[in-house]
């Protein structure tokens, strides 16, 4: 047997923190292969069923009819047209609705779902300017909706907090993040800063985004008696399960999500007041219901990023040393809820300083619950700091770039660990060098091409990495050499069973079209979150847990006359097709033979991978230097961005493609932070305005040029993958870099994105 061929190790059976790399190789070439999305026939074809798309028999619809103040009673209600109109089968308001239970906000319990802990229309409060107030179920949509338009709700308004300038007076310090203080002190930041010979101290503000997934948000439930089925496109399809048995007082496993397809998700599609209404107006009808938000319904009832505002203040050396970093402010948050935007995370890692503050303050205001958008903290945390570089530079006259890495710290700069991969450096030339940042002028407004001014940016990318706890995975491989996979993940678009499959196969030693791929169902194992980049390594870690006790079950089956027999697990490893061992490759059994001989068809294993021990000893993040190339009109002061790229440094790449994919939808996504996207709030009324895509924009293929992206593909050796994740880290730095790119086009720096045309004519030097 040659080299190639030798058994591949089973892999450690847990990490500890000195447990060193994970043995996954790319034997069979699949690890980091550009391999096309499994599902993507289904999609393209229609073949693919969502939440929305399910029938069931004798279904109702659903409308919602929602509050039009920010706080206070309902004192009145009249349903009686809507109860009269064509098709209504129920309205169900806070008079006749089922006693439930409170929701568990996500965060205060392993499995909560729900972005705060309000009850749900079991009492007369009003909490926000859109709170559902009642649901229509009728025989078709249009019935539903219409019905719901007729209801006529008086108030007993009370005095509500509604704008941020209002709430930041009675700011609260500080506020807690996953149970954890945002504040932190290192040596003596306001000296050193005085001290200093070169400073750069700035406010920078962002406004509160929305949640603009493909797919609206909808549910499509039906009772039987106490069992609960529910189609819908969650994140969490096990936290879903457990929060919705908590409300209605049952057990998790008489809720069963499914959920095979989510059109989209960036921490928005988890437990909201619609799948409660749903459930609870169908047990009310005694029949199935199927509730589609609008795209205005998703603003009214599912919440998204909040607005702050940072201060961000650099002192540094002749040399360019920092001697000092303040990033401190204030987010705006609900009343019920807490969520805040952790947007100081970035700074305590990225930067060497000996003198450092820390800190968020949280002010409430009368508002939907905010809650997760992708990269919460980072994306609006590396706006302002990268911002505040790039005009700490300026000042000093030196390049962005260097003022950078000469601040690379060896260790992490908050905590003291070391970092368990750290490849920014090479990322950042690596990226300089394809990008043409040689061809910058330090000097704004040097490169013109007739009406249009060009201008060079780049900004820092960070994210850290994690895996949650509750990873598990069950194996299942028959006579004929199939491997079934399953694990209560998620496909939001980011190629999950395709990814995965890749692992499986290589670990198993089968070809990629022998593994089927199962997830989106909550009776499947483990209790895993899309959302903190961190499915794949929780669900890889699961898949090597559950393969090491499946070669312990197969190992029970063999005869004495196998090679394999009286064996240990960690005496053989996977060839292909099989298992060998490692002492000896020549001497091997096929999975096939292996139940052949023992006369059975299939055989099963379960695992949870063990804890992520590995965040405990180092400092782990991925990184990225973000370029932008802008071109800025004189005449209409329009933006335009002509180029990006982003250089990535994410440990292992699993799937060349997807992993592109990834990286280019965050970069997107920050590219409508820094020049479009603004959730609009009348302030008398704390009522959303823009709540629709007519209104509130997102980037269209005219505003996003050809993205390039290239990473490292450096494994960190304390991953069970040597992956870090990279649904998240594209949008960071992204806002920063178009920023930084639009000053030095036209000279103009704008701290209050999105970056429109009238900000730049208002402060233009000249045109």
């Amino acid at each position: 047997m040659s080299l190639e061929q030798a058994p591949l190790p089973l892999g450690p059976s847990s990490w500890a923190i000195d447990a060193g790399p994970d043995p996954l190789a790319a034997r069979q070439g699949l690890i980091g292969a550009p391999l096309a999305r499994r599902d993507g026939p289904a999609k393209v074809t229609g073949e693919a069923r969502y939440a929305s798309e399910v029938r069931l028999d004798g279904m109702l619809y659903g409308a919602l009819a929602f509050s039009t103040i920010p706080r206070g009673r309902i004192v009145a209600m009249d349903t009686s047209s809507a109860e009269r109109a064509a098709g209504v089968a129920l309205v169900m308001t806070h008079h006749n609705a089922p006693r439930l239970h409170s929701t568990v906000e996500l965060g205060t319990a392993e499995r909560a779902a729900a972005a705060d802990e309000l009850p749900v229309m079991q009492d007369d409060r009003i909490r926000w300017n859109g709170q559902p107030i009642a649901i229509v179920l009728a025989e078709s949509q249009e019935q539903a909706d219409h019905a719901a338009s007729l209801i006529d709700a008086t108030y007993q308004p009370e005095p509500a907090i509604t704008r941020f300038d209002q709430a930041r007076a009675d700011a609260r310090p500080p506020a807690l993040y996953q149970g954890d203080p945002l504040r932190q002190t290192i040596g003596d930041p306001w000296t050193a800063l005085a001290e200093s010979p070169h400073t750069v101290d700035a406010v920078y503000t962002t406004p509160r985004h929305h949640h603009n997934a493909i797919e609206p948000h909808a549910v499509t439930l039906a009772w039987d008696g106490d069992e609960l089925t529910v189609h819908d496109c969650p994140q969490a399809v096990t936290h879903l399960a457990w929060s919705l048995a908590q409300v209605f007082g049952i057990r998790q496993d008489q809720v069963h999500i499914s959920a095979p397809y989510v059109g989209g998700g960036f921490g928005g599609k988890m437990l909201w007041q619609h799948q409660i209404l749903a459930a609870a107006a169908a047990r009310l009808s005694g029949r199935p219901v199927r509730v589609v938000l609008s795209r205005e319904g998703v603003y009214r009832v599912v919440g998204g990023r909040t607005s702050t505002e940072q201060r961000v203040a650099i002192g540094a050396e002749d040399d360019g040393t920092f001697t000092s970093l303040v990033h401190t402010g204030v987010v705006a948050t609900s009343r019920h809820n807490n969520v805040p935007e952790p947007f100081i995370k970035p700074a305590r890692c990225l930067y060497a300083t000996r003198n450092a503050t820390f800190e968020v303050k949280r002010a409430d205001l009368d508002m939907l619950a905010n809650t997760f958008m992708r990269a919460p903290g980072e994306a609006v945390g590396t706006f302002a700091l990268e911002s505040a570089v790039d005009e700490l530079a300026d000042r000093m006259g030196v390049d962005p770039i260097e003022l950078r890495l000469c601040n690379e710290p060896a260790v992490d700069p908050s905590s003291g660990k070391p970092f368990s991969a750290r490849h920014l450096i090479e990322a950042y030339r690596a990226g300089a060098e394809r990008f043409g940042w040689e061809a910058r002028s330090p000097r704004p407004r040097a490169r013109r091409d007739g009406e249009w001014l060009i201008g060079l940016g780049c900004a820092t990318a960070t994210y850290p990495y994690n895996r949650f706890p509750g990873g598990a995975a069950r194996i299942t491989i028959n006579r004929n050499g199939d491997a079934t996979v399953e694990v209560a993940a998620h496909e939001m678009g980011m190629g999950t069973g395709t990814v995965q499959s890749q692992v499986a196969a290589e670990r198993l030693g089968l070809p990629v079209e022998k593994i089927i791929f199962v997830l989106g169902d909550s009776s499947l194992p483990g209790v895993v979150l899309a959302g903190g980049s961190q499915q794949t390594a929780a669900i890889g870690g699961a898949i090597t847990a559950a393969h090491r006790e499946l070669v312990g079950e197969l190992l029970k089956l063999i005869n004495c006359d196998s090679p394999l027999a009286g064996l240990h697990p960690d005496e053989v490893g996977t060839i292909p097709g099989g298992l060998g061992r490692l002492d000896d490759p020549s001497r091997s059994e096929s999975y096939t033979a292996i139940l052949a001989a023992a006369g059975v068809d299939t055989i099963s294993a379960e695992a949870t991978a063990p804890e992520g021990m590995e965040q405990l000893e180092w400092s782990m993040h991925s990184y990225g230097a973000q370029f932008c190339e802008v071109r800025v009109s004189v005449i209409t002061g329009e933006i335009r961005v002509s180029r990006f790229l982003g250089s990535f440094d994410c440990g292992r790449i699993i799937n060349a493609r997807t992993a592109a994919s990834q990286l280019r939808g965050g970069i997107v996504m920050g590219l409508g932070l820094a020049l479009m996207e603004e959730t609009q709030v009348d302030g008398r009324s704390g009522r959303i305005m823009n709540p629709s895509l007519a209104d509130y924009h997102v980037p269209a293929h005219a505003d996003v040029p050809d993205i390039e992206v290239m990473w490292t593909d450096i494994p960190d050796p304390h991953t069970p993958l040597g992956a870090h994740g990279v649904g998240e880290i594209g949008i960071t730095g992204t806002a920063a870099a178009v920023a930084n790119a639009v000053y030095n086009a036209i000279g103009v720096r704008v701290r209050d994105p999105p970056i429109t045309p009238d900000k730049l004519l208002r402060h233009s030097p000249g045109r």
